[in-house]
């Protein structure tokens, strides 16, 4: 049912993932209006690592979900170990990114926890609903247009907020004539039950033409997301076990650890088109945060604390502009240059390690050179990130 809610917002977020609920659950905890619009019903699955690093846990504390996520029983993970087609390792501890552990949890667990604070806080959600167009009057994005199997309707705000992943609808919609270059990677998740990874250990495996990683998260299951190139997914017919058995497993490392591995979930798939910033406000009265702002590379992981991060900083922008009744354009401006203090550092360092990572050669030596350095490997690994202080929170299971 849609007859509930209202015809105007605050702010309108599409997109429920942990950028849009975190997004959400902020903005209404200083009292502004929100709706967050869902084009699935939760919870559901995601493509994703499910890798948490400890850093995300002040996140989840600020937001009220702390409690909820140690719950729902993640896999504890102590480090993060890098396995070069060869063999050869180096492991990096959880405990450099702030302190404590990584965990381990499925994205439609953790997605929904999120979710369902968001409600809990007094966020509108509209669950299976498509957003069909923006709403743009005067230069700037006052809305959408969403369709429903009720309805189509159209809800107006002040602040719009594009937080649908890589697909990045809303910021499409600004591009009717853009045609993007054939994706030349593609990426495959799913769930396994026995698989051996090292226990408590996240393994990152290189191998010809990609990367993948394998973790614990809960109910004893493990999850295995890779990605390869475009090129030898349709040299395999698209079948992913295929597409599997003959890039991931050319890792030694993989080969063992996946070798009585059953499939636990249907694979899930996903085209990327690139790495590194999109555009993280395209237009007046439009933002974009997590992966439609910008998508950094799965091997950093810190993918979900960027999602986060750039929550935390839209929903801090807008509440500061709403309170002192700034200009939707100057809001804009501030969120641009904020976002880019906040995150061109990481990105120019993920760049270069991009090209590490896809070339086998390259990664077996770096991997050897880290190993053998800790310095290098600890400077290289929070590179990837922001500066950790030491004050954050971090979480303790036994």
């Amino acid at each position: 049912m849609t007859s509930h809610l209202k015809d105007h917002y605050d702010v309108i977020i599409a997109g429920a993932g942990p950028a849009g609920s975190s997004a959400a659950i902020q903005l209404a905890q200083h009292s502004l209006s929100v709706l967050l619009i869902e084009q699935k019903r939760f919870p559901r699955p995601k493509l994703c690592g499910e890798f948490i690093s400890p850093e995300c846990f002040s996140h989840f504390e600020r937001l009220g979900v702390s409690e909820p996520m140690i719950r729902s029983n993640p896999a504890t993970l102590r480090s993060t170990v890098f396995y070069s087609s060869r063999g050869h390792r180096v492991s990096v501890p959880s405990s450099w990114f702030g302190g404590g552990l990584a965990l381990g949890l499925s994205r439609a667990t953790m997605d929904n926890n999120l979710f369902v604070r968001a409600q809990a806080v007094g966020v509108d959600v509209l669950e299976e609903a498509v957003v069909t167009d923006v709403i743009e009057e005067q230069n700037r994005i006052q809305g959408v247009r969403v369709k429903t199997s009720e309805e189509d309707r159209d809800y107006e705000a002040r602040l719009t907020i594009d937080a649908t992943g890589r697909p990045r609808i809303l910021t499409r919609r600004l591009q009717p004539n853009h045609r993007s270059r054939k994706p030349p990677f593609v990426a495959f998740k799913t769930h396994l039950s026995g698989a051996l990874p090292e226990e408590n250990v996240c393994e990152i495996y290189s191998y010809p033409g990609g990367y993948g990683g394998l973790n614990t998260i809960e109910n004893g299951l493990s999850n295995l997301c890779f990605i390869v190139s475009a090129r030898d997914v349709r040299r395999f017919n698209s079948d992913a076990d295929t597409v599997m058995n003959e890039t991931v497993m050319r890792n030694r490392r993989a080969a063992c650890a996946l070798s009585s591995a059953r499939r636990h979930s249907e694979w899930l798939s996903v085209s990327l088109e690139s790495f590194g910033f999109s555009d993280p406000a395209p237009k007046p009265g439009l933002i974009a945060i997590g992966d439609a702002a910008s998508f950094i590379d799965p091997f950093t992981g810190s993918g979900m604390l960027m999602a986060l991060e750039s929550g935390e900083l839209a929903a801090a922008v807008a509440v500061d502009h709403f309170k002192n009744h700034s200009s939707i354009v100057e809001m804009r401006n501030d969120y641009l240059k904020e976002y880019h203090r906040k995150f061109s550092s990481r990105f120019r360092v993920s760049s270069l390690l991009r090209r590490t990572a896809f070339n086998p050669r390259l990664a077996e030596m770096t991997i050897i050179a880290c190993s053998l350095n800790t310095w290098l490997r600890n400077q290289l690994a929070r590179a990837t990130r922001s500066r950790v202080d030491g004050t954050q929170s971090t979480v303790s299971m036994s």
